[in-house]
């Protein structure tokens, strides 16, 4: 296996700084639109990074499943590591990646959770199964003996929460949402000469900047 050899030569679309929207947010709603009708699976999935107090850093992937007030939201376990970590430490960033459009866009910024109200609106839209998912899985990342247990569990569920009766919202389960200080779009370009436009949040204002490749 030879990975060293294994290279793009990036021939799409570029991206100037003046061509950039002056507002980043937009700037990313446009590009999201783009992956959608570029027919990319899951473009909203991104990896998020955390660290807790330790500075022992960890990332995983999840979904952006909302754009609101200038945050980004996702939602997840309040028992998981990445909770954990928030809680000790609100700085993250969150990484999407369209390779079909060779592109890709970091985000860094501080983490708080929604209102309980926006937890409630996004766990009622889920599917019944990931509702009941959601309460099965009560300690994310904690171990568990087998599958065996969690299809138990995952039966015990069913049966206190029909399908035909609305699941409660689990306390130990919600949303987060970024408020993003920096963000940067970056597009493939020949010879590695990529393009890197940077918005950084200064007195509420954003400025934008080309950064070297």
């Amino acid at each position: 296996m030879k990975l060293g050899e294994l290279r793009e030569n990036y021939t799409q679309k570029g991206l100037r700084k003046n061509e950039a929207d002056s507002n980043p947010l937009q700037q990313f709603e446009k590009w999201m639109i783009e992956a959608q009708e570029a027919g990319i699976i899951e473009p909203n999935a991104m990896t998020l990074a955390t660290s807790g107090s330790d500075g022992e850093v960890s990332s995983r992937t999840v979904l952006l499943k909302g754009l609101h007030e200038e945050t980004f939201q996702f939602f997840t376990n309040y028992h998981s590591k990445k909770a954990r970590n928030l809680s000790e430490n609100p700085n993250a960033s969150l990484t999407f990646l369209w390779k079909e459009l060779e592109r890709q866009v970091n985000i860094r910024g501080t983490v708080e959770k929604t209102s309980r109200e926006i937890s409630e609106e996004y766990f009622h839209s889920r599917p019944y199964g990931s509702q009941i998912g959601a309460w099965v899985s009560e300690w994310q990342s904690g171990e568990v003996v087998n599958r065996e247990q969690l299809v138990e569990r995952e039966e015990d569920f069913r049966r206190k929460y029909p399908e035909t009766s609305e699941v409660p919202l689990p306390g130990f389960w919600g949303g987060y949402q970024l408020k993003p200080t920096c963000i940067e779009f970056w597009q493939g370009r020949p010879s590695r000469l990529h393009d890197r436009i940077c918005f950084e949040l200064n007195d509420n204002q954003w400025q934008i900047s080309r950064l070297s490749p």
